[in-house]
C-alpha cells in the first residue's frame, strides 16, 4: 500500500511540474517560479493532492541543493577566480556586506533580536542563481558587462553560503541546538573537540580530493563504462554528505569543498554532466516541496505586510547594487539591468530558513511569511526585467557608445573545441596552439587525457557526443568545433547532436576514407578532411623527387592531383548509390587525371591508356 501511495505521489508531483513549468517559461517567468506555483496548487491549501508529507519530502529534496553546491565548486577554477577578482571581491563582497548591514538595521527597528537580524540579513542578501543565470543566457547577456558583473556577484554569494552555514549555529537562540535532520556523532564532545573533528574531516576531504580521487576516477574511466562513472559521481556526493552530517556540519560544505578540489581535474566536465540531471530533478523537487509546504492561511492573514516586505526587499537590494555599480563605473544601462536582475532573494534562502527554524533563530509563523516573500520576490523579478527591457533598457543601450558594451571577458572560453585527440586531432591541436589559438580538448581515453594535461593542454575526460558535456566545456561560446573522433558512429552522433542544438556553429570534421567523407557530406558538412590524403600525396611527391623529378614539377603535380581529387569527390558523391555508374565515372576520372599529369610533366607519349583502370577507387 505504501509503495502504491509513493507512486501516486510521484505521478502528482511530476504531472504538476510538467504542466506548470512550461507555462511559467512561456510567460518568461522562469522554471523556479513554475515549480513553486505547481507545489502550491497541489498542496494541502489549494487542491490538496498532497498533504503534510511535503515537509518530509523537503528534507530529501534538499539534496538537490547539496548537488548544486558541488556543481558550483566544480566551476571555481583558480584562473576564473583570478580573472573576476575585481568584481568578485569588490562588487560581490560589498553587496553582501552592505545588504546584510541594512537588513540588520531595519530588523532591529522592527523588534527582531540581534541574532535573528544578522541571520535575516545574510539570508536576504542572497540572490537567485537559477533565475538570474537562466535569464541572462536566454537574453544573450552573459558576455555583457551586466552579465559578467551579475555572475561575479552570484559566484561570491554561492561561496559565501559555506561560512554562513557555519555562522548560523552560533546565532541559535537555544542552549543546545537541534534540528530535524537528527543528532550527529559528535554531540557528546566538548566544543573544542567538535571543532578539531570538523577541521580534521575538512582537511581529509581536501587531501583525498587532491591526491586520491583523480587516480580513482582515472581507473574507473579506463573501464569505459559510463554507468559506473555516473555511479561513482553520485557515490562521491552522497558519501561526503553523510560524512559531514555525521560530524554536525552541513553536507553542502563538504560537497562544495570536494567540487573546488576537483575543479582543476581533467574529469571536471564529466562529473558536472553526470551530476546535472540528478541536480536538476532534485532542485525541481525541492521547489515543488517548498510550494506544497507553504501555509497559505498565514499568508492571507497578512497580505499587506507581505507585499510591503517584498517591495522593501527589492527596493533595498536594487538600490545597494545600483550605488555599487556607479562606484565601479558600470554603464547606466548595464548597471540598472544588473540591479533589477539581482533584486530578488535566492533559492538557497529556503534551505537557510529551514536550517534556522531547527536552530530556533526564527519561529514558525515568521518563517512562513518570509518564505512567501521570497517566492513573490522571485516572481516579480522576471516581470520587472521584462518591463524594463521594453521601456528603458533598449533606449539607454541604443544611446550608449558601442565600445562600452564590448568590455567583456572574451577569453573566458576558447574559440575552438577539439573532440578526439588521436593522431589527427593531435596534429590539428598542436598547429592551432602554435599559432596562438586557444583550444579545449575532449577525449575519452583516460591515459591520453592525463598525458596531455602534463603538456599543459586544457583537456577534459568525457564522451564528446553528450551535448551537456560539450556545453560544460564552452560549446555555446566556441566558434569552431573540430570533430576528430576515431569511430565513425560516434563521429556521426557528435555531429548530429551539435548541428541539432547549435545549427550555426562551424563544424570541421575528420574522415577516415572517401566513403566516410561521403557520409559526412550527406550530413551537410562543408569542411571535411580525409586524414591520410595530404600526407600520402606529400609522400608521393617526395618519391617523385627521389626518382629525379624537379622540386617545382613535383609540387605542381601534388597540387594538380589534390585539385582533381576534390572535383572528383563532389562528382562521385551524386552517384554513390549507383555503384555501376560510380565505378564507370571513377575509371573515367582516373584516366583523365593520368593524362593531365603526364601532359603536365611532359610525358604524354609514355601514357598508357589502361594504366589507371585498376586504381583503388577510394
Amino acid at each position: 500500500m505504501g509503495e502504491v501511495n509513493f507512486f501516486i505521489q510521484a505521478i502528482i508531483y511530476l504531472t504538476s511540474a510538467i504542466i506548470m513549468v512550461p507555462i511559467a517559461n512561456r510567460l518568461g517567468l522562469g522554471s523556479v517560479l513554475g515549480y513553486l506555483v505547481a507545489g502550491i496548487v497541489i498542496g494541502p491549501f489549494v487542491f490538496g493532492f498532497v498533504g503534510t508529507e511535503g515537509k518530509d519530502l523537503l528534507h530529501f529534496a534538499e539534496f538537490g541543493v547539496v548537488m548544486m553546491l558541488f556543481a558550483i565548486g566544480l566551476e571555481l577554477e583558480l584562473n576564473l577566480l583570478w580573472r573576476l577578482k575585481f568584481w568578485l571581491l569588490g562588487l560581490g563582497g560589498l553587496q553582501l556586506v552592505l545588504t546584510t548591514l541594512f537588513v540588520f538595521l531595519f530588523s532591529i527597528g522592527f523588534q527582531f533580536s540581534w541574532k535573528s537580524s544578522i541571520a535575516l540579513g545574510f539570508i536576504l542578501s542572497l540572490s537567485s542563481t537559477a533565475i538570474v543565470l537562466q535569464t541572462l543566457k536566454e537574453k544573450g547577456l552573459m558576455k555583457s558587462i551586466s552579465g559578467q558583473a551579475s555572475f561575479s556577484i552570484l559566484l561570491f554569494q554561492d561561496m559565501a553560503v559555506i561560512p554562513i552555514l557555519a555562522i548560523f549555529p552560533m546565532l541559535s537562540e537555544r542552549d543546545s541546538a537541534t534540528n530535524d535532520h537528527g543528532h550527529s556523532l559528535v554531540d557528546h564532545l566538548p566544543g573544542y573537540q567538535k571543532t578539531l573533528v570538523v577541521l580534521f574531516v575538512v582537511i581529509g576531504i581536501i587531501l583525498i580530493g587532491r591526491y586520491i580521487l583523480s587516480p580513482i576516477f582515472r581507473l574507473i574511466a579506463k573501464s569505459g563504462s559510463r554507468e559506473i562513472f555516473t555511479g561513482a559521481s553520485l557515490l562521491l556526493v552522497i558519501a561526503i554528505s553523510v560524512l559531514m552530517t555525521s560530524v554536525g556540519v552541513s553536507a553542502a560544505l563538504g560537497t562544495f569543498l570536494a567540487g573546488v578540489v576537483l575543479a582543476s581535474s581533467e574529469f571536471r566536465h564529466e562529473l558536472e554532466s553526470n551530476i546535472e540531471p540528478f541536480k536538476g530533478l532534485l532542485l525541481g523537487l525541492f521547489f515543488l516541496s517548498v510550494g506544497a509546504s507553504m501555509e497559505l492561511p498565514v499568508v492571507f492573514q497578512h497580505p499587506m505586510k507581505i507585499v510591503g516586505i517584498v517591495v522593501g526587499i527589492i527596493f533595498l537590494k536594487a538600490l545597494v547594487l545600483l550605488l555599487l555599480g556607479f562606484w565601479f563605473k558600470l554603464p547606466l544601462d548595464q548597471n540598472l539591468y544588473m540591479a533589477l536582475a539581482l533584486s530578488q532573494v535566492g533559492e538557497f534562502s529556503f534551505v537557510l530558513f529551514g536550517y534556522s527554524e531547527g536552530l530556533g533563530i526564527f519561529d514558525k509563523d515568521t518563517i512562513v511569511i518570509l518564505v512567501a516573500c521570497v517566492a513573490l520576490s522571485m516572481a516579480f523579478t522576471p516581470i520587472l526585467l521584462l518591463l524594463y527591457e521594453k521601456t528603458i533598457f533598449e533606449a539607454l543601450q541604443s544611446k550608449a557608445p558601442k565600445k562600452q558594451t564590448n568590455q567583456t571577458l572574451e577569453k573566458e572560453e576558447n574559440p575552438v573545441i577539439i573532440c578526439g585527440f588521436g593522431r589527427f586531432g593531435n596534429m590539428v591541436g598542436r598547429f592551432l596552439r602554435s599559432n596562438g589559438i586557444g583550444i579545449t580538448i575532449l577525449d575519452y581515453d583516460a591515459d591520453r587525457v592525463e598525458m596531455l594535461g602534463r603538456f599543459g593542454f586544457k583537456v577534459f575526460f568525457g564522451d564528446a557526443t553528450r551535448i551537456e558535456l560539450l556545453e560544460s566545456a564552452g560549446l555555446e561560446h566556441a566558434k569552431v568545433l573540430v570533430a576528430a573522433l576515431d569511430h565513425p558512429e560516434k563521429q556521426h552522433e557528435l555531429i548530429r547532436n551539435v548541428k541539432h542544438h547549435y545549427p550555426n556553429l562551424q563544424i570541421v570534421a575528420r574522415a577516415g576514407d572517401r566513403e566516410e567523407a561521403y557520409d559526412l557530406k550527406e550530413m551537410g558538412l562543408s569542411f571535411i578532411y580525409r586524414e591520410t590524403r595530404e600526407t600520402a600525396v606529400k609522400l608521393g611527391g617526395d618519391v617523385l623527387k627521389l626518382l629525379g623529378t624537379r622540386s617545382y614539377a613535383a609540387e605542381r603535380a601534388k597540387n594538380l592531383f589534390l585539385t582533381h581529387d576534390d572535383e572528383t569527390f563532389h562528382e562521385l558523391f551524386d552517384l554513390r548509390k549507383d555503384r555501376v555508374q560510380y565505378i564507370s565515372l571513377a575509371k573515367q576520372r582516373n584516366s583523365e587525371l593520368e593524362r593531365l599529369m603526364f601532359v603536365d610533366l611532359g610525358k604524354e607519349d609514355e601514357l598508357g591508356l589502361d594504366s589507371w583502370s585498376e586504381m583503388e577507387r577510394l
